[in-house]
């Protein structure tokens, strides 16, 4: 079903709403989830719960891409479990994953600098060849492993390190040439 009826569907309140966005996107949330839990019974909870949170969000909001919308809830959701499950143990490979971006982005609470941020990493991004803006997304937004990133675009594993620093660097430069200090 096209993404734009399941909307409508959440608008006319409509149960089947919740069925159509599992059948779409269901498989596509929990594997985000798992990546970041590390757990079967919570990548299902937070799944749900982000199904939970689009039926409450739609409407007001209508999102215009409904499988970005439901992404980035599944990834809130899913990172809020992380920090209340683990607030003394870490997933190594979401801490490694943060740890390695700690060094390019300027942590600030100001919201419009948070929002300059958002706005040069996105064009950042924007100027990256697919491939890499793939992998660059794969580890830092979906924390997915070197070797399940290295799987999925069939190339070493020394490849896609070495294609993630590259990137790193390059966000730094980006970013302080965008008058964010880093």
């Amino acid at each position: 079903m096209e993404d734009e009826k399941i909307v409508a569907l959440y608008w006319d309140r409509s149960e089947d709403a919740i069925r159509q966005t599992q059948l779409k996107y269901g498989r596509l949330l929990h594997s985000l989830s798992l990546n970041i839990l590390k757990s079967g019974r919570d990548a299902e909870e937070c799944v749900n719960d982000t199904y939970l949170g689009a039926w409450n969000s739609i409407p007001p909001h209508r999102p215009s891409l409904l499988r970005a919308f439901l992404c980035r809830l599944t990834r809130n959701i899913s990172l809020n479990r992380y920090d209340y499950n683990r607030a003394e143990k870490r997933n190594p490979e979401c801490l490694v994953s943060l740890e390695e971006l700690y060094n390019c982005l300027a942590l600030n609470e100001d919201p419009v600098e948070e929002m300059a941020l958002g706005e040069l990493i996105n064009s950042f991004l924007d100027s990256l060849p697919q491939e890499q803006r793939e992998i660059f997304l794969r580890r830092y937004w979906c924390f997915d492993s070197i070797r399940q990133i290295a799987a999925r675009y069939g190339c070493s594993e020394s490849r896609v390190t070495s294609l993630l620093f590259r990137a790193r660097v390059r966000l730094r430069e980006h970013l302080q040439e965008g008058g964010i200090s880093v």
